[in-house]
């Protein structure tokens, strides 16, 4: 696997993370907003992996096909905060702090000396997508900061 692909895999990995965790919490959550809200970011998340995956594929590797074990250990994380306080909020709190570090992944990948040109032309290309993940459960988790 070369330098590229082997950087855009852990995007993959990472941002599989993301996926799967939105995907559970929009099925633990009851508020329809958020719900929708999670389901809209879990298919955002989709595609990002779906594009770093076929990036990958046309450099004739193999895609990333799970997440990290970082992210089993956020979503269990978020599950036991969900379970001992209050569920929204606990589960926006960890989606948030997920996608910290999603956004920093990317940023340390384009940043990188050793990241090729094509793979800082793709990160940057998805770099919209996660940023805006990013700014809206910010933004989430300080709105309901304030209305508590």
């Amino acid at each position: 696997m070369n330098q590229s692909t082997h950087i855009l895999n852990d995007l993959v990995s990472a941002t599989r993370d993301g996926k799967t965790f939105y995907e559970h919490a929009a099925a633990n959550v009851k508020d329809p907003g958020l719900k929708t809200l999670f389901n809209r970011i879990a298919k955002v998340k989709g595609d990002i992996v779906r594009g770093l995956s076929d990036e990958i594929r046309a450099e004739g590797e193999m895609p990333s096909k799970t997440g990290t074990w970082t992210g089993d250990f956020h979503r269990f994380y978020g599950e036991v905060r969900a379970m001992i306080g209050e569920r929204n909020h606990a589960y926006v709190a960890q989606l948030e702090e997920s996608e910290d570090q999603l956004l920093k992944a990317f940023h340390r990948a384009m940043n990188d000396a050793e990241t090729p040109e094509r793979a800082r032309i793709v990160i940057s290309d998805f770099m919209p997508e996660v940023r805006d993940c990013h700014d809206l459960m910010r933004a989430r988790k300080i709105a309901l900061k304030h209305a508590a």
